[in-house]
């Protein structure tokens, strides 16, 4: 009974990883502008606006792209809007982050897709972002 519960188990956490993985990520649904004035940080997400100058996005986005594990979802420089992939090491749980040119403004959101706390790790990696973007 034992081996049988155990079994079953791990059948649960490899289906629960395997849909981590390969679960869609529809750009109509991620790839959204992020709007607001004010930095924010919640829970399973984070908000940052910062002036940059007009040039703010392509100089993230050069950054985003060498970020381990992160690749482009939706949207592109020229567009002035791309939202990134990035995902976690292990498990492969993928968080998203919009970055979005208002004329010398930059709006950055970045959040979670699956549960309700992303410890931090969202607001990590956007304000080292923002640490490599300043001069």
């Amino acid at each position: 009974m034992f081996k049988l519960g155990l079994f079953l188990f791990v059948g649960l956490v490899v289906l629960a990883g395997a849909y981590v993985r390969l679960a869609p990520s529809h750009p109509d649904r991620w790839h959204v502008a992020p709007l607001g004035k004010a930095d924010r940080n919640n829970r399973g997400s984070v908000f940052r606006v910062i002036e940059t100058g007009p040039n703010g996005l392509a100089r993230l986005d050069a950054i985003a792209r060498e970020t381990p594990r992160t690749r482009v979802l939706a949207g592109s420089v020229d567009d002035g809007m791309v939202t990134y992939i990035t995902r976690t090491r292990v498990i492969g749980f993928p968080d998203y982050t919009t970055a979005m040119q208002d004329g010398n403004t930059l709006r950055i959101r970045a959040r979670l897709r699956f549960g309700k706390s992303d410890f931090g790790v969202n607001r990590a990696r956007v304000d080292g972002w923002l640490a490599l973007l300043q001069p």
